[in-house]
């Protein structure tokens, strides 16, 4: 498409050009839903997933409110592929609010490091083969932690040499946390 809007402007089609915009997807489902809340789009190649995240954390903390994230990522083509490659079609979604609900799978506090040292958490090697080679693969460890339902500490790459720690706790661990400090309280 890029090159049809270089070489011949007049055949480019107003509909796939639309539909090649990063944040066509948000805008169609936000007009499907009648949704008038603000949204983000977020690329980041690899980083996408983590970056995403933390965004998406920030507007929750900020707003006081839960905020739907959504990350997928579909097969790169043409001059895309050529720079950034990606195969498959991945995606994932979590409601991320400041104060747990009825139907919270799990808690969690994060923070941000700065250490060349610290890698990313890696999926299960059997799941990893599902989605190798997608861009959003990295997405698969915290996944695998709330499927789990085991308390995890996951790493995420935001960039080469800084990373986000997640920490996760089930919501039946959280609750049982939180029960004794309460007890003491009384």
């Amino acid at each position: 498409m890029s090159s049809t809007l270089a070489k011949t402007p007049l055949l480019t089609s107003p509909t796939k050009f639309h539909n090649s915009v990063h944040n066509a997807a948000a805008g169609y489902w936000t007009i499907g839903t009648g949704c008038l809340k603000p949204y983000t789009s977020v690329s980041g190649y690899y980083y996408t997933f983590a970056e995403g995240l933390l965004e998406a954390v920030s507007q929750a903390l900020s707003e006081g409110g839960p905020v739907l994230y959504v990350a997928f990522d579909i097969e790169a083509r043409g001059a895309v592929a050529t720079m950034q490659p990606s195969v498959g079609v991945l995606a994932g979604a979590l409601v991320i609010s400041p104060q747990p609900g009825d139907r919270a799978v799990a808690q969690f506090t994060f923070d941000v490091k700065h250490d060349p040292l610290l890698r990313s958490t890696q999926a299960r090697s059997e799941n990893a083969a599902l989605v190798e080679g997608n861009a959003l693969s990295n997405a698969l460890p915290l996944f695998e932690a709330l499927a789990d339902g085991a308390r995890r500490e996951i790493v995420q790459a935001l960039a080469p040499q800084l990373s986000l720690r997640v920490q996760l706790v089930p919501t039946a661990a959280a609750r049982e946390v939180e029960t004794p400090r309460r007890q003491m309280a009384q």
